[in-house]
């Protein structure tokens, strides 16, 4: 399929030059281009236009796991009938191995998977491999090692009605493919056979397909709703792609350990010859371990620092990544767009990654916790990076030194947005002191009168802080005196930043208080009032590019204005007035050219996890879509049966099933009172 833009929208203010400027460039062949846009300019919509013209699988790399989130959903409004998708790290919680000399203390790795995100994760490779109309929105794990796509596609097996296929031979399949059996609920990458059937839930999505056979053939292919268990189609046709994306061949994996055990002979021998005794007992003891697990069930903790040798690597050589599944041509070059959102943010990120974990990770080699082919187990380093990605798009209200100094040669260029297509100009900035002074009472107590104000004319309020604790502190004092506010930083966890955010749009509550994550590209119109608290405290929290970042966050709403909260005019300071004072009057002057006047942006309410609601929601809500007519009819008579039946399946110990009775007789209840 092409992609194929679904919008009402077309292009205005700076748009239709920046997109036609950008598409040019790609066909030229340019490698570097900067999309220089104002906060509100649209830079979403301008880049998703050029994927529509170009019409060329695209990466779109953000900073972060709420941006990107953030993006994946404007992105699939603007592309509904092709492929987008969100690809970040699939830790909730990630505590790297690591070892510290000075006190002698090793740090075992932790980590807890989530299992949403990895199924998000095997969707995009899943995608990439089987079509060409592909959006991946990804944070910096992409260019972390993922498994070989030549391995992981060679594993696929395509499965249609009427293959001679027995019943045991997919159950073997399913096996060398990572699958697991079950007998119990069926969740991504298991499987169970019932009868003279097998009933397999796959990685990418969270469906059920049944196999059917008769006479050692495949009869029937049924796609079954998970939660309902209802019927979704009738395929002739099932795509089956392996549970993990680090797949290894037998053969392989033979081949592996054996270099394993060779490398681990080096690395003992130079150990005594350094006269390390200790190191040497430690590593031999740890590999050896190892090897007999992955003898054994074919797995170790902390298998990945073998990457190398299963992947059949050189030292040195760049590991797999996402950026590996992407399209190529004939001679191997990258044929993908790729779009770096935020670039002054996002490309220093990616620069960064490299040094901090091989850093690590020579400690854990140096005194015998690893082999030193354990350092290939890293992400790119950012020369890789620049090989390994497609033509770049950089996007940025202030992009950094590497951009600007890439777009201007040759082999690049800068295309500037800065009339934004509903006419808004850069808001206001008032300057007020931190603390007591003449008519003002103190950042925090000048604020509280600002925010009641906003508030009470239905708007909502962004402040933001220097630090977790302070974010934390001031939510709970402004809970205290009225405001319904609460506060997100870099602890709370990915999917409730985001719905955090989605309640602050819908007003839930009215004040949002944040430290960094609410600078680049959350788009939140509803945001009348963005107060910096302590801005001349000059650092990185409060630089030129933080500044007008922040500053940025009141520019999708008319009445937008800013307080800065300082005592001294920093460089900072002045540079980020000076350069939002210049483009509004760009914005003023060009409005008044048109007679444009200006309207706050009117953008739906979206929450990307809402797609992701847990099988125990998603299971109620399916329930009661079915029940509602009898309800209707009789709601007493329905209730008192669920009633029954929750008894019932107490009875037999289903306590999972008496559960998710009991919140649909709750969500029942509940109706009856609304009507």
């Amino acid at each position: 399929m092409k992609f194929t833009l679904a919008t009402d929208k077309t292009p205005a203010g700076d748009q239709p030059k920046a997109i036609k400027t950008l598409v040019e460039g790609v066909k030229k062949g340019m490698r570097h281009q900067t999309l220089f846009g104002v906060t509100g300019s649209g830079k979403t919509f301008t880049a998703a236009n050029v994927i529509a013209q170009i019409q060329k699988p695209t990466l779109v790399i953000a900073h972060n796991k709420t941006l990107a989130a953030q993006l994946a959903q404007e992105y699939r409004d603007f592309f509904p009938h092709n492929e987008v998708h969100y690809f970040v790290s699939y830790y909730d919680y990630y505590q790297p191995e690591a070892y510290m000399p000075v006190s002698d203390t090793y740090i075992e790795k932790e980590a807890m998977i989530n299992e949403e995100i990895d199924r998000l994760r095997h969707a995009s490779t899943q995608a990439l491999l089987t079509r060409k109309d592909v959006i991946i929105v990804a944070s910096v794990s992409c260019i972390y090692g993922l498994g070989s796509p030549i391995e992981y596609e060679k594993v696929h097996k395509k499965i249609e009605r009427g293959f001679a296929m027995s019943r045991a031979d997919v159950m073997r399949l399913l096996v060398s493919m990572y699958f697991e059996r079950t007998n119990a609920d069926l969740t991504p990458g298991h499987f169970r056979a019932i009868g003279n059937t097998v009933e397999i839930m796959p990685t990418n999505e969270r469906v059920i397909y049944r196999l059917a056979f008769t006479d050692n053939m495949v009869s029937a292919i049924t796609k079954i709703d998970a939660i309902s268990r209802a019927i979704v189609a009738e395929s002739d046709v099932f795509f089956l792609f392996p549970a993990k994306h680090f797949v290894t061949p037998e053969d392989e994996r033979k081949r592996a350990m054996t270099d394993i055990k060779m490398e681990l002979d080096e690395q003992l021998k130079k150990f005594k010859k350094e006269e390390k005794i200790l190191e040497a007992q430690r590593l031999k003891r740890r590999t050896d371990h190892d090897l007999a697990l992955i003898r054994e069930v074919g797995y170790c903790n902390g298998i990945e620092n073998y990457s190398r040798h299963f992947d059949g690597r050189a030292a040195g050589d760049a590991p797999y990544t996402l950026l590996s599944y992407f399209p190529h041509t004939k001679d191997g070059k990258p044929d993908f767009l790729t779009i770096i959102d935020e670039s002054h943010v996002t490309v220093p990120q990616l620069g960064g990654m490299y040094a901090g974990d091989r850093s690590r990770k020579l400690t854990l080699v140096e005194h015998g916790f690893r082999l030193p082919s354990a350092i290939d187990n890293r992400p790119l380093n950012f020369n890789e990076f620049e090989e390994r990605v497609g033509q770049c798009i950089y996007t940025s209200a202030t992009p950094g030194k590497y951009e600007f100094e890439h777009s201007k040669s040759k082999d690049g260029q800068i295309a500037e947005q800065i009339i934004r297509p509903t006419g808004l100009v850069d808001p206001v900035i008032d300057v007020r002191p931190v603390t007591e002074k003449g008519k003002y009472q103190g950042q925090v107590k000048d604020f509280i009168d600002e925010a009641d104000r906003v508030i009470k004319g239905g708007m909502r309020v962004l402040v933001t802080t220097l630090t977790k604790q302070m974010a934390e502190d001031l939510s709970e004092f402004l809970s205290e005196r009225g405001i319904n506010t609460k506060y997100i930083h870099s602890d709370v966890k990915t999917m409730e930043r985001i719905q955090i955010l989605t309640e602050f749009r819908r007003g839930v509550f009215d004040c949002l208080v944040g430290v960094n994550l609410l600078r680049e590209g959350l788009d939140l119109p509803e945001v009348e009032l963005v107060a910096i608290l302590d801005a001349d405290k000059e650092g990185f929290l409060r630089s030129e590019t933080s500044l007008i970042q922040t500053i940025g966050r009141a520019a999708r709403n008319v009445n937008g204005r800013v307080i800065l909260y300082a005592d001294v005019m920093t460089h900072s300071l002045e540079k980020a007035i000076g350069e939002t004072n210049r483009r509004r009057a760009l914005q003023l002057a060009y409005n008044k050219k048109h007679h444009i006047t200006p309207t706050t942006i009117a953008k739906e309410i979206r929450d990307i996890t809402e797609q992701m609601l847990t099988e125990h929601e998603e299971t109620i809500e399916t329930l009661l879509k079915v029940d509602v007519d009898f309800y209707r009819a009789n709601p007493r008579k329905v209730i008192a049966e669920k009633r029954m039946q929750m008894e019932d399946a107490v009875k037999i110990l289903d306590f999972e099933t008496a559960a998710i009775i009991r919140d649909e007789i709750a969500a029942l209840e509940n109706m009856k009172k609304k009507k």
